[in-house]
């Protein structure tokens, strides 16, 4: 369906500009569609065929698009891997494809699988050059639901990363759920993250239907992103958490002219409530939020016409077609207002894990839910509140606690940019939670009593951090996420001293 929407969009819109390369020049949609026609006739003439994995081993690009496409168009599924991971990560991911061919750049490592070596383009003539078959194109395939198109790896957060496998039909019905049977209305927008990754490998039809410009940031940076909004006078903009929270604490936001910024959307991760009002007020804009995970496609969300508590409070509702359960480790549903496990059906979902049966088996449920390993439960609105991951969760002298509620109520407090808590092992209650605390430009100090007082009215005693360490910046995983394991390593190596006035305190609750 890629390759149809591809040359349905090449139709429509013509000679209307698609993408930017990170070098400023456009490819438009009709040259889409003739590339990415060649290179599938280069692939083929490599002797690529239906079912067939190409790995592409590159950075955000045109590259990366017009291979994707191409791939699409002779049915080889396409296996990204985020440029940004260690050799030791990429080369799991290689061995699970277990690709016929690898896409990769002038130098780059192919890890002995059969690559072809791509020069990075400074004109449409030499974009992938190497792989294209001038002026030819493959045969229009029959549709096919089931047909695979993408293998989407995990961000290998918590383990070795898995590809998740999705067909035609995952792939229809994201699309359909994001812009129905209409074509264009789109408007200009920017890539801010891997094209390896769920939002770009899912999204591709129905932002080629929706006709507009996007511009790829080969790097993302906070001030390149805010020069290209200001510049481009962009309506809507999008990002992970990370993302918007490092464009509102750069130290010249204040100098960009960015009233255009009407509509803010924030997927990828949780979105604190601090970042949320933050983001609302500094660019003056509507905030809607986007809740999924890499095998389930689409999940939950808020809508630019929700109440704004909405967004500030919770991860939303279940997007239209989107079965939702919150379950215990029995699979039981729990009660409304209890914790649980969130659990997602729609036909979104993944069709399974590549090559890996076991790991497909524990991900689903009997009757088909994803098991997203986020723990939350159900308010009286219906909406679903995140309070972590089920693997970030400490005990603290036999209570759990989930450190995004924790840093749901840290956040607010006016001198804090942003703020993650993460486990320390203690003698006496097991395990207590520090705050990495990134302070806020031209505010007071913060300091582990001032979170206390803002935070004791909200939180149980047992909730609140032992001890505050200030960073200036929060390491981020390939898949721009807060890397937790690298401040859990902080700790391990030195752990943070405990101020004396919050010593743990067993009796203490």
């Amino acid at each position: 369906m890629l390759g149809l929407i591809t040359r349905g969009a090449a139709q429509r819109f013509g000679m209307t500009p698609a993408y930017i390369s990170p070098a400023g020049w456009p490819l438009s949609y009709q040259e889409l569609d003739q590339i990415s026609d060649e290179v599938a006739s280069g692939l083929s003439a490599r002797g690529l065929k239906l079912g067939d994995v190409v790995s592409l081993l590159l950075p955000p690009g045109l590259e990366y698009l017009v291979s994707y496409v191409g791939a699409a168009k002779i049915g080889a599924i396409t296996a990204g891997v985020n440029y940004r991971l260690t050799a030791n990560e990429q080369l799991a991911i290689l061995n699970n494809a277990d690709p016929k061919l690898v896409i990769t750049t002038v130098g780059g490592d192919s890890f002995g699988f059969p690559a072809v070596e791509l020069t990075e383009a400074d004109s449409l003539n030499n974009l992938s050059a190497e792989i294209r078959e001038p002026d030819s194109a493959p045969e229009i395939l029959s549709s096919d639901p089931n047909r695979p198109v993408a293998i989407i790896f995990t961000s290998g957060t918590t383990g070795t990363p898995k590809g998740a496998l999705y067909c035609n039909r995952q792939l229809e019905f994201i699309t359909q759920t994001d812009v129905g049977d209409n074509w264009g209305g789109g408007t200009l927008s920017f890539t801010g993250t891997s094209f390896a990754h769920l939002g770009f490998m899912t999204k591709l039809p129905g932002n080629l239907k929706r006709g507009g410009t996007s511009f790829i940031m080969k790097t993302w940076s906070a001030k390149s992103a805010l020069d290209l909004i200001a510049r481009e006078k962009m309506v809507t903009i999008a990002g992970v958490p990370a993302q918007i929270a490092l464009m509102l604490r750069h130290p010249d936001f204040d100098q960009y002219d960015l009233t255009s910024v009407q509509n803010i959307i924030v997927g990828g991760g949780p979105v604190t409530p601090g970042l949320a009002e933050n983001a609302r007020k500094m660019f003056g804009a509507r905030l809607a939020t986007r809740y999924s995970c890499t095998e389930a496609g689409i999940g939950l969300g808020t809508s630019f016409d929700d109440p704004e508590e909405d967004a500030i409070l919770s991860v939303g509702h279940p997007l239209a077609a989107v079965s939702l359960r919150v379950i215990d480790e029995s699979l039981n549903d729990v009660e409304p207002g209890e914790t649980g496990e969130i659990a997602l059906r729609s036909h979104a979902v993944m069709s399974e894990y590549w090559r890996d049966p076991k790991a497909t088996a524990a991900m689903f449920t009997p009757d088909g839910f994803i098991r997203t390993g986020d723990l939350g439960w159900i308010d009286e609105q219906g909406r679903v509140r995140l309070v972590g991951r089920s693997k970030e969760m400490y005990v603290r002298g036999g209570y759990n606690v989930y450190p995004v509620e924790v840093e749901a109520v840290l956040s607010t407090h006016p001198d804090i940019a942003n703020v993650v808590v993460i486990p320390q092992s203690d003698p006496v209650m097991g395990e207590v939670g520090v705050a990495f605390v990134i302070p806020r430009a031209g505010r007071p100090v913060v300091t582990l009593a001032d979170l206390h007082r803002h935070a004791g009215e909200q939180l149980a005693r047992y909730k609140l951090p032992a001890a505050i360490l200030k960073i200036d910046d929060l390491p981020l995983t390939a898949g721009e996420k807060t890397d937790r394991a690298a401040l859990a390593a902080i700790l391990s190596a030195t752990p943070a001293p405990l101020d004396p006035e919050f010593t743990p305190d067993a009796n203490v609750r």
